[in-house]
């Protein structure tokens, strides 16, 4: 195994981590000491999960979230530059995809030290296979405005986006905010725009379903509480 920043992804919910990780993944995993990750206690869980005689304490967390500095973030890669392969894991699905843990890649990339993307599930890249919608030219836009009045208009935008670039746009909300975000697009969308509702992706009671914005309307099913990412396409 060479000496690198492996980026390891993690199961999107409570799946068995044999239905969506390759057993690679696991030899990587246990002979790597430092990790940086996004929620030390979602991450210890993982590698728990990953081997159950896993020596957790005998591991180095270095959280890496939105409240960390950029000196603290540079000085994580230390034991990388000392000759120690390093693992990034995010709370959710792939690391440095719509996550903090791109900051450090980008970091190791500028010290010219080995960056390995290792295979998992991506609820972006699954939604988009799930939808039907052009996969040639697709953007993720990661949470639209919360103020009503601005996410009217960037629902319009993303949708004038669909027509003018033929480019799927896709975007999540907080899980308890779901089924006000359907409301919204079905008030702001053109009844003929389709829309695609993938949720709890690779998980029990996987729910992908595309229909147009006026074939939704009366049909939404409850979505509170359940990890979503919605597309758009024509």
């Amino acid at each position: 195994m060479d000496i690198a920043l492996y980026l390891l992804p993690v199961t999107l919910g409570d799946t068995p981590i044999e239905l969506v990780l390759p057993s690679y993944n696991k030899e990587v995993i246990l002979q790597i000491r430092h990790f940086i990750v996004e929620d030390v206690r979602s991450a210890r869980r993982f590698l728990k999960k990953v081997d159950r005689e896993i020596d957790i304490d005998a591991l180095t967390f270095y959280p890496l979230n939105k409240h960390t500095s950029p000196e603290d973030i540079s000085g994580y890669l230390q034991p990388l530059m000392d000759g120690h392969s390093m693992g990034v894991i995010s709370e959710a699905g792939c690391p440095a995809v719509a996550d903090p843990g791109a900051d450090v890649v980008a970091i190791a990339q500028r010290r010219n030290l080995k960056v390995v993307p290792l295979v998992g599930p991506s609820s972006i890249i699954l939604s988009v296979m799930g939808s039907g919608f052009n996969g040639q030219s697709f953007a993720f836009h990661g949470y639209l405005p919360i103020e009503p009045g601005e996410r009217a208009k960037k629902l319009k935008t993303l949708e004038q986006r669909v027509y003018a670039e033929h480019q799927t746009q896709l975007f999540i909300e907080t899980p308890y905010r779901n089924n006000k975000m359907v409301e919204d697009i079905l008030h702001n969308c053109r009844p003929q725009t389709k829309l695609c509702i993938a949720a709890n992706i690779t998980c029990e009671g996987e729910y992908i379903k595309t229909k147009s914005v006026g074939d939704w309307k009366g049909k939404v099913p409850d979505l509170s509480k359940i990890p979503c990412i919605f597309l758009l396409y024509k």
